[in-house]
């Protein structure tokens, strides 16, 4: 039995509301997944929420509740979205779950008992927005903490290392063996770039006496996990790995048919040092071989004018609200083609109704809407196959063109290829125009060239499905296709994406709009 596809999302820490890089990030996810079931594979797709942590604590206390109720609260907001966004996943990890917690234990265990954890004490500068210790190479031109680091504070302190630093080489030789580890490729030149400046082991506690809300660590009490192994974990905890399990062959074989993760879908931000240095690292001191490190595709951030969004500068956009104003699947439509992946893109919200009214509503739209509307009046929506010809040929050479683009996670160029497949058909009815050739008793030709506007509309449908699901099915109703599958995902096949495959004499449906223009305020 071939392994699944395993695809992650970084877990979305619940210390807020969710914002526009939260939803494009699970949305892309999602369609990954969609685009692989729609080839015929099978898919595991895991998301979730970091739950503990400083901020989380202090949070809580000054909304006047207790930890698990505030994340319980957050924790809701982005169920909520995600199932209004359509973001279908396999499982939910929040790391307050007990199975996770005693993973995480069991994993500090055993690389305590192994001597790759030790007490120390560190003196220095620590940042309270950051939670951690910063080092000269933090401060600016001017020898001083910048902004981003909020309040800094000199602090003394004892706490748990974790041995990152013998592990440096082994990390460095695996990169430089695996040019492919990270996409797109220059941002696997910046993580051996960060490996090779790498100096210190990795702080992986804090004090009970200043923070209560995390996992407690083991072999002392008076401690609890510091973010690191408890948020990184959530990849292998919640598909069953065991911790006391030193071979991977001796793992579950739930754990085993998953794992290694196909692709660990993150933004820049995190690449460098958690999931891009630590996360290798630890996997590697638990005895993972190289063959079973995961992989990367690392996204861009979604600026405002240039500038990266923040609380502090008020412009956080909210996914959720867009959602009600110009539906899902616009909101959708909009993420997946205004950005490349890897790289920043400026979220634009007029773009949202733009790119939604000329894309899908007079292109799209327009083609199923006057195509069926002829189907019905010059043939009772009855089809009359013909041969094949090079217009055909020239189509079939786009969808290959968009299943390529998918492949290769290109879905700006995958949605820009299918509108020009509908661009191509709708001036394929200018050029033909069919009303005239009805005038001239050309009914049979006509016919065909109504097979073939729907034919295409068809596979149309099959290549938008995993951006636009709801779409898909709606375009598939009309022309009266595959109804016994009505609603399900798999009533679309990547294998049926080729010209020819209604039968001969098929009857379309009715015309619906199912792109409604979505009117401009200007506000």
């Amino acid at each position: 039995m071939p392994k699944p596809l395993y695809i992650t999302t970084a877990i979305d820490y619940t210390n807020g509301a969710p914002h526009i890089g939260h939803a494009y990030e699970k949305v892309l996810a999602d369609v990954i997944a969609r685009y692989h079931r729609l080839k015929g594979e099978k898919v595991f797709f895991l998301t979730g929420v970091d739950q503990h942590g400083q901020k989380v604590q202090q949070s809580a206390e000054k909304a006047g509740v207790a930890p698990q109720q505030f994340v319980d609260g957050t924790t809701a907001k982005f169920i909520a979205l995600w199932e209004k966004l359509e973001v279908h996943y396999d499982i939910w990890a929040a790391t307050t779950d007990p199975l996770h917690k005693k993973c995480v234990q069991g994993m500090l265990q055993r690389l305590y008992d192994e001597k790759q954890v030790y007490k120390d004490k560190q003196e220095g500068y620590y940042s309270i927005r950051q939670e951690q210790f910063l080092t000269d190479k933090e401060r600016g031109p001017d020898g001083e903490f910048g902004p981003e680091w909020g309040e800094v504070e000199h602090r003394v302190e004892e706490n748990y290392y974790f041995r990152l630093v013998q592990h440096k080489d082994w990390l460095l030789d695996y990169l430089r063996k695996n040019p492919d580890c990270v996409t797109p490729d220059f941002r696997q030149t910046e993580l051996i770039n960060a490996v090779e400046k790498l100096g210190g082991d990795l702080c992986i506690s804090r004090p009970k006496s200043r923070l209560s809300w995390g996992i407690e660590l083991p072999f002392d009490p008076d401690y609890v996990n510091f973010v690191w192994f408890d948020a990184l974990t959530n990849y292998i905890s919640f598909i069953g790995y065991d911790p006391a399990a030193k071979d991977f062959s001796a793992q579950p074989a739930a754990f085993r048919e998953k794992w290694p993760a196909d692709l660990h879908i993150i933004g820049k931000d995190i690449l460098i040092p958690a999931h891009g240095i630590y996360w290798p690292i630890m996997l590697h001191a638990l005895g993972f071989p190289d063959e079973q490190m995961p992989k990367f595709l690392v996204h861009g951030w979604w600026n405002v004018s240039g500038t990266k969004m923040s609380k502090s500068l008020g412009n956080v956009v909210d996914p959720d609200l867009l959602a009600d104003k110009y539906g899902a699947e616009a909101l959708r439509y909009y993420l997946m083609s205004d950005m490349v992946i890897g790289y920043d893109a400026d979220f634009l919200e007029y773009r949202i109704a733009e790119r939604y009214n000329a894309d899908l509503a007079n292109s799209l739209g327009n083609l199923l809407n006057r195509t069926l509307n002829m189907a019905t009046r010059y043939s009772a929506g009855s089809l009359r196959r013909g041969n094949r010809s090079a217009t055909q040929d020239f189509f079939q050479m786009l969808v290959q063109a968009c299943r390529d683009l998918a492949q290769d996670v290109g879905m700006s160029g995958t949605m820009d290829t299918v509108i020009k497949i509908a661009t191509e058909a709708n001036q394929l009815i200018e050029k033909t125009a069919p009303w005239k050739m009805m005038k001239e008793g050309h009914t049979r030709a006509v016919a065909e060239i109504l097979y073939d506007l729907v034919d295409r509309l068809r596979i149309i449908a099959i290549l938008i499905s995993p951006v636009l699901p709801k779409a898909a099915h709606g375009i598939f109703d009309q022309l009266n296709w595959k109804m016994e599958l009505n609603g399900k995902e798999e009533r679309f096949s990547l294998a049926n994406a080729e010209w020819g495959r209604l039968p001969d004499g098929h009857i379309v449906g009715q015309p619906v709009p199912l792109f409604p223009r979505i009117e401009q305020t200007g506000d």
